[in-house]
């Protein structure tokens, strides 16, 4: 059903590094915006050769050809640099843009990591460089921010004054959306799930220290230990995929690819946990309680913002504690979601789009 009162647009969207969770936004809006009458052209980058990527998007975008026309409206992703692509290409140097932040350079947990001050920078010009500015979360958004004041601090001079408070004023918080939403009660009671990146940032360690402890506590649960690996597995999912073999408390490992099995392996958990060392929006725990499971999340970044204290942990022995009322004494959580779906998320995508577009007199 169209949304009343909209002009449509030709939309141009770009995604400078297209992960999972950012092609699954991409997915989700472009339906979203094709049902409602929109003419949205994507284009997608692999999510490969990472320091390339961050660097060279622009000048990859810049000539290529299905950006050689005009549109109405530019959405990109914050790996986007989008202040280089406007000057490469000017085209879109006129076209207003909205830049959408998955995540923030500033808030991850490994701040030595070369190259790590330019992306910042980067980032920085790409917010500054945008309409608006729209984070898919109030935690990525105050981080971002206060990241951006204390690198600026750290500069020896020419720095504009009150850049933050110039981006927060055009800056909104919209999460991703979820594609399916449906509360369901977990089938098979005694069966947890992790299911992220088998990455160093998703704190496999903790993850193993967790599994260690329920099993010295004797309890009675399996494992459902999903997620995408890479070239070089955390030594510690290798461990932790033996621990729990060795143990018989094995269930589904590795990356599902199917879509319906991996919500089937969702619906028939009890709990999904969480040992990340940074998070966003927490995507894959959203999908996993809108699928039935609890969660048990850290007590820290994005997750407070929509589970309550009882299921958020600050050390191993909370988490094991949680873990075990749940598994033992049948402890829930009942989470709405309603606000991360589409019929409420979607109506703000077309207003804000129609707004930025106003804003530059396009209409």
């Amino acid at each position: 059903m169209l949304h009343s009162g909209l002009t449509m647009h030709k939309i141009l969207l770009l995604s400078a590094y297209d992960a999972l969770s950012h092609r699954y936004w991409r997915d989700g809006l472009g339906k979203y915006l094709a049902a409602n009458g929109m003419e949205l052209h994507q284009v997608a980058l692999p999510a490969r050769n990472f320091a390339w990527r961050s660097r060279g998007n622009s000048l990859t975008f810049a000539f290529d050809d299905r950006l050689q026309q005009d549109f109405d409206l530019l959405i990109v992703t914050s790996m986007t640099d989008l202040s280089a692509l406007r000057g490469l290409n000017s085209r879109l140097s006129r076209v207003p843009a909205i830049v959408y932040f998955h995540e923030n350079q500033f808030a991850y947990p490994d701040r030595s990591e070369q190259g790590l001050v330019e992306r910042q920078l980067t980032s920085i010009y790409t917010a500054l460089a945008a309409d608006v500015v729209v984070f898919n979360s109030q935690f990525n958004r105050s981080t971002f921010m206060q990241g951006m004041v204390d690198l600026l601090k750290k500069m020896p001079d020419g720095v504009p004054p009150n850049l933050s408070e110039q981006l927060l004023k055009r800056s909104i918080c919209l999460p991703v959306a979820l594609n399916k939403h449906q509360h369901l009660v977990a089938q098979k009671p005694g069966t947890i799930v992790w299911n992220h990146r088998w990455e160093y940032d998703k704190g496999p360690e903790l993850l193993l220290d967790i599994f260690k402890a329920l099993i010295e506590a004797d309890l009675d649960f399996r494992v459902h230990l999903l997620g995408q690996h890479f070239r070089q597995t955390p030594d510690e999912i290798l461990e932790i995929t033996k621990l729990l073999r060795s143990s018989g408390r094995a269930g589904r490992i590795g990356f599902i690819e199917s879509l319906d099995d991996y919500q089937a392996c969702l619906q028939e958990a009890q709990i999904v946990l969480s040992t990340s060392r940074q998070e966003f929006q927490g995507l894959a725990v959203q999908e996993a309680v809108a699928a039935g499971c609890t969660p048990v999340v850290p007590d820290d970044l994005c997750y407070r913002e929509y589970v309550s204290s009882r299921f958020r942990y600050s050390t191993t022995e909370e988490a094991v504690e949680i873990i075990r009322r749940i598994l033992v004494g049948g402890l829930s959580e009942s989470i709405n979601l309603t606000g991360f779906t589409w019929p409420v998320i979607g109506p703000q995508w077309l207003d804000l789009i129609d707004r930025c577009i106003r804003l530059r007199g396009l209409t």
